[in-house]
């Protein structure tokens, strides 16, 4: 108890320390705090909030982080005494109660990890936790030191949020000069992971290590390759192959040593999720594993294709359940780095080189396009860009982490790929997706470099260098314009998905390295 005085809680009821798995589980049970499905796998309702909620997501605005932090609608400031009344009424919520405290890292860098205690009232929040970060040995345990508190009062509201200039009775606050972060409100899983990356996201750049939303594996020679892409371009999926071991799903940091995951665990969406498409995470969903908002049926087994609570159905699961992963959780500098995109208008290449700077300028844009029917009112394909592919975690000028990462490809001598896993032969509903077959292979050829042995030819407007013919690949599907019955339909569509990323590269251009990078963009 001695130790945990510093929290600043009143009058605490027992407090759980680093449960194990088992001992997490059966405190769910024991607490009613959800179902346990027929294979062992626990399963939990985050009541009204099925994802984060990115509006209630602040800052506080001091000195020195200030100057650093790229303020706006993503990186919204609040004031010191606002944070100091909203820590109070957490601990106050936290207080006179049962708690579970759970230490872990995150960064399986020694050199860059950071240790971080998460304080909650609800047992399979600690179980998350267990899940998604790296989990100490008894050795580490026995000294750990937090270099970061993470207080979840998912069970207490603002009900001031109006006086206090909020958007809604829900709160998710940073306070980086106190290294403190606070949650009332939601009890969404998520808020948890994201929120420690959204940090990492601001530590490592200032060290001039690049933080990354990605995923990474590894192949037998060592080759590392990392694999950007925004939700349902196939990120996970693609990663995650029997060849190659897993590094990890999501979030990584590149150091001077190389590639390293942030987590210990994955956490896979599993609306239609089947033992045949994705063998590796099906599998993984076992005892210890930990299922959000799913529906189960009368005998107590997941109906994987209900999408009654929500599209955004989930599960977090140590890492260990993927068979083929890489146990250090890291590896040396990536060879390759491939930036998907599902481009539901038909246009992008199945496969093509960038440039160093053409890289940056993808990075920067972070293309993907929402089909019709995947969110309410959208009746055609919708161009997303988000810088990074991971706009909404990152505090700092997103051009920060492209200027690293231009500088990392030109130290390490990166190639860099883009990948259409989207539309080809027209727009969504009038062409075709690309088979996993066609995608299966460009990624493929790149990993095994035999795609460098190409000939190349320009893809125009876009300037892209696309090759001439690829083994496994039509040849016709190599330049989208073979593919288009309608070419001068092709053309004008082509100009437009053009126009929509100098638009949004605009946004840029308030710093120097965003006008330069400009330049590398579609020319129109």
């Amino acid at each position: 108890m001695e130790k945990f005085k510093n929290l600043g809680l009143k009058n605490p009821g027992e407090i759980f320390h680093n449960l194990s798995f088992e001992e997490l589980f059966q405190h769910e049970l024991k607490n009613g705090e959800g179902e346990c499905s027929t294979n062992g796998t626990f399963c939990v309702d985050t009541g009204e909030f099925t994802g984060r909620s990115p509006k209630d997501k602040y800052f506080v605005r001091q000195e020195p982080s200030q100057k650093y932090i790229a303020w706006g609608k993503i990186n919204q400031p609040l004031s010191k005494e606002l944070f100091d009344k909203l820590l109070q009424k957490a601990k106050d919520a936290l207080s006179a109660k049962d708690i579970y405290v759970q230490d872990a890292y995150c960064g399986a860098s020694l050199q860059s990890r950071k240790a971080v205690r998460f304080v909650t009232e609800i047992a399979w929040q600690a179980h998350f936790v267990k899940n998604m970060f790296i989990r100490p040995d008894e050795d580490e345990l026995e000294n750990f030191k937090p270099d970061f508190v993470v207080y979840n009062a998912c069970k207490c509201v603002n009900e001031d949020y109006k006086k206090d200039g909020l958007n809604s009775e829900v709160f998710v606050v940073f306070n980086i000069e106190e290294n403190i972060a606070i949650i009332g409100g939601t009890w969404y899983g998520g808020e948890m992971k994201k929120g420690i990356f959204s940090m990492m996201n601001y530590w490592l750049p200032l060290e001039n290590k690049l933080s990354m939303h990605c995923s990474a594996n590894v192949g037998q020679k060592g080759d590392v390759a990392l694999f950007f892409g925004l939700s349902g371009t196939g990120k996970t999926t693609l990663s995650t192959d029997p060849k190659r071991r897993l590094i990890g799903d999501d979030e990584h940091g590149w150091d001077d040593e190389g590639v390293f995951n942030f987590e210990g665990g994955c956490y896979a969406k599993t609306i239609n999720l089947s033992a045949e498409n994705e063998p590796e995470i099906h599998a993984a969903i076992k005892k210890n594993a930990l299922l959000e908002n799913v529906v189960l049926r009368a005998d107590k087994s997941v109906d994987y294709d209900d999408a009654s609570k929500t599209e955004n159905t989930r599960v977090s699961y140590p890492i260990e359940h993927i068979a083929n992963h890489e146990p250090s959780l890291r590896a040396s500098h990536p060879q390759n780095i491939i930036f998907l995109s599902a481009d539901a208008f038909g246009i992008l290449p199945p496969v093509s080189r960038l440039t160093k700077e053409q890289a940056m300028y993808y990075f920067l844009s972070g293309y993907t396009a929402k089909v019709a029917g995947t969110e309410r009112g959208i009746i055609e394909p919708e161009a997303t860009f988000s810088a990074c592919f991971g706009e909404p975690f990152m505090p700092l000028h997103p051009t920060v982490y492209a200027r690293l990462l231009g500088e990392k490809i030109d130290k390490h001598g990166v190639n860099v790929y883009l990948v259409n896993t989207g539309w080809s032969g027209g727009s969504y509903g009038s062409g075709q997706r690309m088979s996993i077959r066609t995608t299966r292979a460009c990624i493929d050829a790149i990993l095994s470099a035999s795609i460098r042995g190409c000939d190349w030819d320009d893809f125009e407007v876009f300037n892209l260098a696309i090759p001439k013919a690829l083994d496994g690949v039509e040849n016709s599907l190599l330049n989208p314009i073979n593919t288009w019955k309608d070419k001068e339909a092709f053309i004008l569509a082509r100009n437009k998905l053009a126009k929509m990323f100098v638009d949004n590269f605009r946004r840029y251009e308030d710093v120097k390295e965003g006008v330069e990078f400009s330049r590398f963009g579609p020319k129109i």
